[in-house]
């Protein structure tokens, strides 16, 4: 599939992004999530609410593209909206206006995989929430740890959270409890990896600090981190051990809240070499070297370090001050993240995809 991709996008792009919901939608198969999740991933992939209905017993849930429940009943759908999923199911996308160019082949594998959840016979776990739960900070600790009991994990063991969006792609997936989680970023695909894990291959994503299962909530933020520090296709994918103790206080850092050294990094990314300057000086260990990895003379590099220096308020290469360049750098990047805003599939309307 992902070999097809390849191909398709650089013949067709438009088909591509048609691919790339079907590459999702057997990602979230193979991994075995529950309902809501499957209608998280149509949302966001859509950009519009999507629904679920089944009729014995009766149920409706409808879920919003960030991944949350919305209540009430459905508006009136034009047929080209709704699905059958099997005998008693159904599903919906609540599109307002003409149908976007993906919305077909989103509807379609939704319905294929709602279809394939229901017949497994697990209709009574659909509600168990287990990594939602193991991974929410306000989930009190016992519940957590009964929830990680509930995936298979111990109290003893030490696990890792790896976390993607839908539109990842993955080419060797990882063994290990998943599930697409609701973020303020919008649904997540995240799995539960061992501390020592096998190698996998997903673009872009995030693999968070090890921890216990009562820990794994800071893993997952860690994870999080990671993710939005992805800088593909160089750096797909990132594991938050790269960055020792400051991804822990990263994670920790309520977003929006004032960091004036992050605020000034703003006025360092208005010179063309300030970023790329403040990146090597903080992957290297002199001067010289940081000169030698940006290519220029050490001259030009130290003319750059006091322009650095003025506009921070502080000397990057003393005492504490280059602990505080690598917060501030990490914590500009974490703001200026478009590693999450992609364009979903059925957002490109000018691409038009026919189904055969």
């Amino acid at each position: 599939m992902q070999e097809l991709l390849g191909r398709i996008a650089r013949l067709d792009p438009s088909a591509s992004l048609g691919l790339r919901v079907i590459a999702c939608f057997d990602e979230l198969v193979v991994g075995n999530v529950n309902t809501r999740a499957l209608l998280a991933a149509a949302a966001s992939l859509a950009g519009c609410p999507a629904g679920f209905q089944q009729e014995h017993p009766r149920r409706l849930l409808r879920v919003s593209p960030r991944g949350t429940v919305v209540d009430g009943e459905p508006p009136e759908l034009d047929s080209v909206f709704v699905a059958p999923a099997s005998d008693g199911l159904a599903v919906w996308l609540e599109r307002e206006g003409p149908a976007f160019p993906n919305d077909a082949i989103t509807l379609e594998r939704l319905a294929l995989a709602v279809r394939i959840r229901h017949g497994r016979g697990r209709r009574d776990h659909d509600n168990r929430r287990h990594l939602g739960l193991l991974t929410d900070l306000d989930v009190a600790a016992d519940d957590r740890i009964a929830a990680g009991a509930a995936l298979g994990l111990t109290t003893t063991g030490r696990y890792r959270v790896a976390a993607a969006p839908l539109f990842a792609v993955w080419l060797r997936h990882p063994d290990g409890p998943e599930d697409v989680i609701p973020t303020r970023h919008g649904p997540i695909h995240a799995i539960v990896l061992a501390e020592s894990y096998d190698a996998f291959d997903a673009t872009p994503c995030g693999v968070g600090v090890a921890t216990s299962v009562d820990d794994l909530h800071h893993s997952f933020r860690t994870a999080m981190v990671a993710l939005r520090l992805c800088s593909p296709p160089e750096d797909g994918l990132v594991c938050a051990d790269v960055y020792g103790g400051l991804v822990d206080m990263l994670a920790d850092t309520p977003e929006g809240r004032h960091q004036p050294d992050v605020e000034r990094m703003d006025e360092i990314a208005t010179y063309a070499w300030g970023l790329a300057t403040v990146g090597a000086i903080v992957t290297t260990q002199s001067v010289r070297e940081a000169a030698r990895q940006s290519g220029v003379h050490h001259s030009t590099m130290s003319t750059r370090i006091e322009v650095i220096s003025a506009t921070l308020g502080f000397d990057p290469l003393d005492g504490f001050g280059r602990a505080r360049l690598g917060l501030a750098y990490l914590g500009h990047r974490l703001r200026r993240s478009k590693v999450l805003d992609l364009p979903a599939p059925s957002l490109a309307p000018d691409k038009i995809t026919t189904l055969a």
